[in-house]
């Protein structure tokens, strides 16, 4: 499967953190939608059936902990990975919660780097 055929899904509250993270990823073939709150971002999922989801953790009404707990409930998305990028300093019991439900955790800020396409890049492969 060529990158092109790669779609990811964005999920995060910060308009200007979708656009830059659309260009980068965009830029490097990867097909990609956006949803803005917690709620898109499950009905997105159901209907896009993306390959990757990059998910913020600290969205209002819906947190980045309910939506991962709603995808992985459902045996339609359970299968997605799921990077979560974050600004939030994790607590012991926050990261003992993602443990086992993500393939890898990012801070905020990573993903304007190399990296991080590198990171998206090897977890596809």
């Amino acid at each position: 499967m060529k990158i092109n055929d790669y779609k990811i899904l964005l999920v995060d509250d910060e308009p200007d953190i979708l656009e830059i993270l659309e260009y980068n990823l965009s830029k490097e073939g990867f097909c990609v939608y956006k949803a803005g709150n917690g709620r898109d971002a499950i009905a997105l999922a159901m209907e896009t059936e993306p390959h990757m989801i990059i998910l913020d953790l600290m969205m209002p009404e819906m947190d980045g902990f309910a939506v991962l707990d709603a995808l992985k409930a459902n045996p339609d998305t359970a299968h997605i990975p799921v990077i979560v990028s974050t600004a939030k300093e994790l607590t012991v019991e926050e990261r003992g919660r993602l443990q086992g439900q993500i393939q890898t955790l990012l801070q905020k800020g990573d993903f304007m780097s190399d990296e991080f396409i590198e990171e998206v890049k090897a977890l596809i492969r």
